[in-house]
């Protein structure tokens, strides 16, 4: 009788699921490195996710990415959250551990971080104070990021305040809360300004604040990648600025989990990136 080792599973869970990216990406690196292991959309609704997460790692599954709307709700189900994670109030990663133990980790931070340092090199986050626009859980991510990287002043706008309040009392003194209609003020002498808002998007609304204080050596960053080119972006560029599209993130905050599940630490390339865009 032949003794076959256990191939490693892993997968998206989330409600709905079927636009997720993931399962491309995962896939592409899959195939590139020549390891034998899958990974799998999976939706799953609020009300069976602590039955599922109990019930895969029996099925061979060695971790997941989480999304909406279940980002923060693995967190109370984990054994283990990671204190960035904890921060966040969020998480996007889980190993199921050899021990039986579910940890949870935010790489969010990480993936925005890394596409920003990949597509503007000179960028030097310590050098000046940040723009946020935006308070949601990708906000969150990002302004703990940003201060890990040494940001002297993270300024934040969001249409609601009392989000953009709560990040504050979170995260400390470090963080300048502007009202919504003053967000254009607060890119006056930013080095790094984000949005991590939906405006934007693919069949949202446009993001409309005003650049006027903008200046041409900030590097700027949507997360938005639907489309790649926003407008915000677009005009960013005719300022001057160093422009870094979402694309980026997406792809750099999924390289840490695929290394604990699969054992190799895939590289964000182009090639990566021309693969998840034509899919």
């Amino acid at each position: 009788m032949t003794d076959h080792p256990r191939i490693p599973l892993a997968g998206v869970i989330g409600s709905p699921i079927a636009h997720s990216k993931s399962p491309l990406l995962h896939g592409y690196w899959l195939k590139t490195y020549g390891i034998k292991g899958y990974y799998i959309p999976m939706d799953v609704a609020q009300a069976d996710l602590k039955e599922v997460l109990h019930a895969l790692p029996k099925a061979g599954f060695v971790g997941l990415n989480v999304t909406i709307p279940h980002k923060e709700s693995v967190l109370a189900l984990a054994d283990i959250v990671t204190d960035r994670a904890a921060l966040i109030g969020a998480a996007n990663t889980l190993i199921f551990r050899a021990d039986g133990k579910i940890h949870a980790d935010n790489t969010d931070g990480h993936g925005f971080a890394a596409n920003l340092r990949q597509y503007a090199p000179d960028w030097a986050p310590a050098s000046g104070p940040a723009a946020v626009i935006g308070a949601g859980g990708a906000a969150r991510a990002v302004v703990s990021a940003l201060l890990d990287a040494g940001a002297p002043e993270v300024r934040i706008a969001n249409r609601t305040r009392a989000r953009a309040d709560v990040i504050r009392s979170e995260f400390g003194a470090r963080v300048v809360v502007y009202d919504w209609v003053k967000a254009g003020n607060m890119m006056e002498d930013a080095v790094t300004v984000v949005n991590t808002s939906s405006l934007g998007m693919v069949g949202k609304p446009d993001l409309r604040v005003p650049l006027d204080a903008l200046s041409p050596k900030a590097v700027v960053n949507d997360l938005v990648y639907t489309p790649l080119r926003t407008a915000f972006l677009e005009a960013a560029a005719e300022i001057g600025c160093t422009t870094v599209d979402g694309l980026g993130m997406l792809l750099h905050q999924a390289a840490p989990g695929f290394e604990r599940w699969f054992g190799k630490r895939p590289e964000v390339d182009q090639h990566t990136r021309d693969v998840v865009l034509k899919g």
